[in-house]
């Protein structure tokens, strides 16, 4: 077991990415949250998945940012070396040609910070959304 030294809360694994103390309730509180580092990526990503989908509603779900309507579109969070898009399994298959220039499992795309491919985000997200394959 892992105990997080700021927090005290315990983990099974060793330097576990985690919130310690209140959980952001807004994606401004959580970007704000991140090193300024990774905060313009993460406001680029939030703009384009904007742009991509103006009828989803922002929420934070899972402690991510996420687009809702219905249901999750699409997740994004912030990592030591990436940004994680979740679009969901059917979504990392149907472009994994595209997709070859990135890490990718199962429902995860690991974006590295400054390779924002903002025109293929856009595709997928739109795509996640028209057919109903979402996060």
């Amino acid at each position: 077991m892992w105990q997080c030294p700021k927090c005290g809360r315990a983990f099974k694994s060793m330097n576990q990415s985690h919130y310690c103390g209140d959980k952001p309730k807004t994606i401004d509180a959580y970007i704000a949250a991140q090193e300024p580092a990774v905060q313009e990526d993460l406001k680029l990503l939030r703009s384009i998945l904007a742009a991509a989908l103006p009828e989803a509603e922002e929420r934070i779900s899972w402690s991510m940012p996420t687009f809702w309507k219905g249901e999750n579109i699409i997740h994004f969070a912030a990592s030591k070396s990436h940004i994680g898009l979740y679009p969901g399994p059917q979504a990392v298959g149907h472009f994994a040609a595209e997709l070859g220039k990135y890490k990718t499992d199962k429902g995860t795309i690991r974006i590295p910070y400054g390779k924002i491919d903002a025109a293929l985000i856009t595709e997928i997200a739109v795509w996640c959304w028209e057919t109903g394959n979402h996060a």
